[in-house]
């Protein structure tokens, strides 16, 4: 800490005068480093030019291709910036064996950096995703495109037209959804209520019949492999229980594509509703029916706007036996 501290004749750390030019540089010296500096900037864009078809035909993945075309292009910047800082007579030798600044660096500047830099490297080599995929974050409910994918962050064009920015680091602990890996047809499900005096088997028919219709949906043809599992390519109505108010079934369908889900729903609910408007089939929605017995009191009627004297509901008058007339016996 001492050495860190001590300073020289004119107040400069010793530390820092290690590296730090004896003399101030010379002008022609600074105009060859700005030189060097501008010819390392083009030749970087030179080598990403030339070199970057042939590492997309070798890599064939936009993300690791971007991040190798990025190592390129900063490598040749870094040699130009060395051989400008050595024109300028800067070393560059202390500062990287002055552990005391390195380490300071590291702690207060560094340390977020390069935990987003270990889980970029994990991004790129577990391959959650890829550039083009249309992937949804389940904890903060937003879809989108990834449009990049860095070392540091992933960033997403939203359906709602507008970016969002995710550093590595954050994105590799939350829970996302592919939809556009390896086959982009997606399954969707939509569940609604007949009543009990519908023809089930009518329903479930018709809302089949119906979702097939729809452009968007998958009519049928061979079956689509999960895994392991195979399903049916054509709409299916299954009964999904049987409730309160009538019978909820459930239509389950296949769309190419997962860009227009919400669009696809309502086309199927819109077809299945006009289906079912021909046919002897209703949609159940909630009954009240009120019954009264000996344990619901007496009910009073007014006629000719007059209104019905209350009785207490402890009162044991007889129905249709005035009050006055009880008292007078």
């Amino acid at each position: 800490m001492r050495g860190l501290l001590a300073a020289g004749e004119n107040g400069v750390p010793d530390e820092v005068q290690g590296w730090l030019p004896s003399s101030f540089p010379e002008p022609y010296q600074i105009g060859l480093a700005i030189a060097v500096m501008l010819i390392g900037w083009f030749l970087s864009k030179l080598a990403v030019r030339v070199l970057g078809r042939t590492v997309a035909r070798k890599i064939e993945r936009p993300s690791v291709t971007r991040t190798v075309l990025r190592g390129i292009r900063a490598s040749v910047l870094l040699l130009a910036s060395a051989i400008a800082a050595g024109i300028l007579g800067v070393s560059g030798t202390e500062i990287l064996l002055s552990v005391t600044v390195i380490s300071a660096v590291i702690a207060v500047v560094l340390a977020p950096l390069v935990g987003s830099f270990i889980n970029g490297f994990f991004v790129l080599a577990d391959r959650p995703y890829e550039i083009g995929d249309m992937i949804e974050i389940t904890d903060e409910g937003h879809t989108g495109f990834v449009e990049n994918i860095t070392i540091r962050y992933t960033k997403i064009f939203t359906l709602q037209n507008t970016f969002i920015v995710i550093p590595n680091s954050e994105i590799q602990q939350r829970d996302v959804i592919n939809y556009s890996a390896e086959d982009e047809r997606t399954r969707l499900s939509v569940e609604f209520e007949i009543t009990y005096e519908s023809d089930l088997d009518a329903a479930r028919d018709a809302a089949e019949r119906a979702a097939r219709n729809v452009d968007s949906v998958i009519s049928g043809g061979p079956a689509i492999r999960i895994g392991s599992a195979r399903y049916g390519a054509a709409p299916v109505c299954t009964v999904l229980e049987y409730a309160d108010n009538g019978i909820i079934l459930e239509l389950r369908f296949w769309v190419q594509r997962p860009y227009k889900r919400a669009l696809a729903r309502s086309a199927v609910q819109s077809a299945i509703r006009d289906r079912y408007s021909d046919l002897d089939v209703e949609f159940a929605y909630p009954h009240r029916h009120h019954v009264f017995d000996d344990t619901s009191g007496v009910s009073h009627l007014g006629l000719d706007g007059s209104r019905p004297a209350r009785q207490s509901p402890h009162s044991s008058a007889e129905p249709g036996v005035e009050p006055s007339a009880r008292d007078d016996e």
